[in-house]
Parts: C-alpha cells; structure tokens; sequence
C-alpha cells in the first residue's frame, strides 16, 4: 500500500482541518492518476472524505494508525476463496482465538490417562447397548488439534448463511450506488474504479458485488475461526455439540479441558475423565453405526441455513452506522439482527424436526451413560446433573454459532428424551430401545417427547395401521396376477365366458 506523502508536522487535535486533509491525502495515494475524478464522484453520490474522516474516530485522525486499518482490510480482500467463507481466515482467526489461554503440548502420561479412560468407556458401554464401538483411534489433542480436525464442518455448517449474506450485502451495494454502468445502450462514462494497491480485480468500479461478497466471505471467516477457536477451549472432546464434526470414526478427549473442568469438583479427576470418556464413546458409537444419522442432522441444519431470509432494512441500517474502521463492529452487523423473523412453515417444521433430533441424540447419550456409569463411578450422579445443565445454557462459542446459522444446536428437550429412552428399555429391553435408530421413520417425535407414557401405543398403533396397508397391498398384488394367469376366455368361477351374441 502507498505511503502518505510527508508532513512536517503530525495534525494535533487543535489542528482544524487537520485530520480531514490527512484523510483525503491518503485517499488520493490509494487511488492514484484518477484520485479528482473519483473524489468527485464519491462526494456526489454522498460519501464525503471529511464526513469519513470524522466518523473514523482515532484511526481516521491518525494517519499511520489508519493505514494499518487499510492494510488489514486489504489482506483480507487479498486472501483467495472459492466459497462463501474464506477458509484461510477462518484457520488462521481460530487458532490464534485457541492459544490465546495457553494450549499446551499434550503429555505422554495424559495421552495415556485419555486412551486409557476411552477404552474402559468401551468396556463398560459394551454391557448396555448392543452398539458396537465406533471401530476409530483414541485419540488426546490439544485445543489446535482440536480446531485442525472440526473446522472444516463448521466451515460448511455456515456456507448456506454466509452465502445468502454475501448475496444481500451485493444487493445493498446496488441499491447504495445504483448501476454505475448504466442501461445497456446508454451513452454513459465508465464508472469511476476505486482500486486498493496489491488487490487485482477487486476495484468497485469492476464489480462491486464481488467485492461485497469477498469482504462477506472474509468477515464470517473471521466470525467461524473466534468461534471455533472459543470452543476448542469449552469442549471436552469431539462430539460435545451433538453433531458428527469429524469425517472418520474416532474417539477424542481433550487433557487441558477436562483438567480445568474437573478443577473445584468434589469428584476425582479420574473419575471426571472417565464419565467424559464415556460421553464421547457413546456419541461415537451412535454417529458410526447408525448410518443415516450424520446426513439427517447435517441435511436438517443445511435445509433450514438455506430457507433463512435476510432482513435486507435491518442489513442496510447496520451497514450504515458501522464504523469503516471498526472490524468487530462489521461483525457484529453481519451476525446479529440480519435474520429474518419469519419462519415459513416449512422452515418451523425443519426447526422442530431438527432440535427433536437432536434432542434425542443427546438423551440416548445422557441415558447410556448414566447407565454405564452407575455401577462404577460413585459420582456418576451428580455429574450427569452437572453435564445436564452444562449443556442446556452452552457457552459463548454456541451463542456465537447461533447467530450465525440462525437456530440454537443446542437440545431443548434432552430430559424429556432421556425419560423417554429410559422408559424404552424398560419396556422392551436395551435391544428395543438402540432398535428404534435403525430407520429415520422408527424415531420418535415432539409428540412422544410430550407425551413419553403413551409412546408404545402409538407405536403398535402404528405397526397395526402399516401392517393393515401390507394386507391390502398384498391382496391388490394377489387379485392383479390371478387375473394375469387366468386362461383367456375363462371367467373367475373357471366358466366359459359368454361370447358375442349373434
């Protein structure tokens, strides 16, 4: 980026005009031979370098300090992407967010305490269900570990959200500037190319929507890698948030977290860590063998990412009160508030479908493990309470991500689950309670969650009404090919069929 000319002197406060002819001294290094006639410009479609300088605050007044603004700003824009989220920043924002409490190496004696606590997790897991283990590695990361291995789904998680935004910023932008090209026959100048040093193609004058759509990209980069880099410092390992982060099977506990955790806890620390370790086996167990599970709860989250709306007013306000210089503050106006508030009715049933799944994939794993537990840990008690209510407030990462995706991934109804997977197996053992995973159309409902007691009702009521439907089917079929075998001329008593008459 070019330099600011030199000054004799910096502008002090006291210094009218001073701050303003620094601002527009910096504009015109970055635009170069066409600075007058993009100034012009700018000033009659309303945006006045003297207004920018003094809604800049500090950074506008201090001319070294606001062109490291720009230069962040123009490494940002610089930094390729393929997607609606730059990836690259994204990585790079998380991990530092990650290291920032400290995250150190992982010992040789807790990689063996966390291998360890997960293998008798198998061992005891093996007893209550008839799920097999996962089949993947144990493994102990550290919270960089931990950001390596998820961020690529969180990335994805938030892509049908982050392109929606990127599409309404664009729209903005026009409805901000107009079309600066003009109708297609129109005798109009070119539009004026505001073009930033070391950035190719990224000139307004080119297209402006690319440009709002890499600024977008690199701003909800930057919102995913603060959250993902808070929750490698809040989870215990890789299934804490209910949802399959990892692509191939494998089990995790993080030694640094589960320590902080079990810090002030009247239970051992061991005890802690194996309560934990059988969370994660379970978890692990669950999104391994039953297939259809990762592509129902991701293709529930991404169905209802792509029907969210953009208040495009609430945008535009936000937008407009948004200091240039203030990157936190472009964040929080792209995250919050931009949602549409109306949910269409296919929108609240994927709602309702997603949290009652996730729902239930959070209290199997409550009720497994507390099953698994009791008869090994003396605290398994109070610490499945504690787990409970842990999960139910989630921390500020979740918070974050909610704002982001538009719903909360956190189960509203765990307990109610949880009473309903219990009563399951008493009913018809642990095989009839982990048989009800085996097809999508076997789990229970919002209905059931209300109304635990009278589940295996409707269930044999349902099973009487499908199998009512196979009877008749299978008469349809039987009648058809009786019909196709019978002889030619021959009616249903075996009978000659009369003819034609004469």
């Amino acid at each position: 980026m070019s330099s600011l000319p030199p000054d004799d002197r910096t502008p002090g406060p006291d210094d009218a005009g001073g701050a303003d002819r620094g601002f527009e001294e910096l504009l015109r290094s970055m635009l170069g031979a066409d600075a007058d006639e993009a100034l012009r410009e700018l000033r009659a479609r309303g945006f006045d370098p003297q207004a920018l300088a003094a809604a800049g605050g500090p950074a506008a007044a201090d001319p070294q300090l606001f062109q490291h603004v720009l230069a962040q700003v123009q490494r940002l824009l610089a930094t390729p992407t393929d997607g609606p989220v730059n990836t690259d920043v994204s990585h790079d924002v998380a991990r530092q967010v990650a290291v920032a409490e400290g995250d150190p190496t992982v010992t040789g004696g807790q990689l063996r305490d966390a291998t360890q606590a997960l293998s008798v997790a198998e061992l005891w897991l093996d007893v209550v269900t008839d799920l097999p283990p996962s089949g993947g590695r144990a493994h102990a990361w550290s919270r960089s570990e931990w950001v390596e291995r998820t961020l690529p789904a969180w990335n994805a998680l938030v892509a049908p959200v982050a392109a929606s935004v990127a599409d309404a910023l664009a729209t903005v932008l026009r409805d901000q500037l107009g079309d600066l090209g003009g109708e297609a026959g129109d005798e109009v100048a070119p539009p004026v190319g505001f073009a930033l040093p070391g950035l190719p193609g990224a000139g307004l004058g080119g297209d402006p929507a690319a440009l709002m759509r890499r600024l977008g990209s690199a701003v909800f980069g930057m919102q995913v890698g603060q959250a993902a880099g808070t929750l490698s410092r809040e989870v215990f390992g890789a299934t804490d948030v209910g949802l399959p982060l990892l692509d191939e099977p494998a089990t995790v506990l993080l030694p640094t977290n589960v320590a902080a955790f079990s810090e002030g806890l009247d239970a051992p620390a061991e005890e802690v860590r194996h309560f934990l370790a059988l969370r994660e086996a379970a978890h692990a167990r669950l999104f391994t063998h039953v297939a259809w599970l990762r592509g129902h709860l991701l293709g529930l989250v991404d169905a209802y990412a792509r029907g969210i709306t953009i208040d495009l007013d609430a945008l535009e306000s936000q937008l407009t009160d948004v200091d240039p210089t203030d990157t936190a503050a472009l964040q929080r106006a792209l995250s919050g508030g931009v949602f549409g508030l109306q949910n269409t009715p296919e929108q609240q049933a994927t709602l309702l479908r997603l949290e009652t799944t996730l729902a239930l994939v959070e209290g199997w794993v409550d009720e497994v493990t507390a099953t698994a537990a009791l008869p090994h840990l003396p605290h398994a008690v109070p610490l499945r309470e504690m787990l409970r209510r842990r999960r139910a407030a989630g921390g500020p990462a979740e918070h974050t991500f909610a704002s982001l995706v538009g719903l909360e991934l956190r189960p509203r109804r765990s307990r109610d689950a949880a009473a309903l997977w219990a009563l399951i197996a008493a009913q018809s053992g642990p095989d009839g309670r982990d048989g009800v995973w085996d097809h999508p159309d076997l789990l229970p409902d919002a209905t059931d969650l209300d109304d635990p007691a009278g589940y295996r009702a409707r269930r044999e009521a349902a099973r009487a009404e499908e199998a009512d439907v196979d009877r008749a089917l299978e008469e349809i079929f039987r009648t058809a090919g009786d019909g196709e075998d019978r002889p030619d001329g021959e009616d249903e008593g075996g009978g000659e069929r009369p003819g034609p008459s004469a």
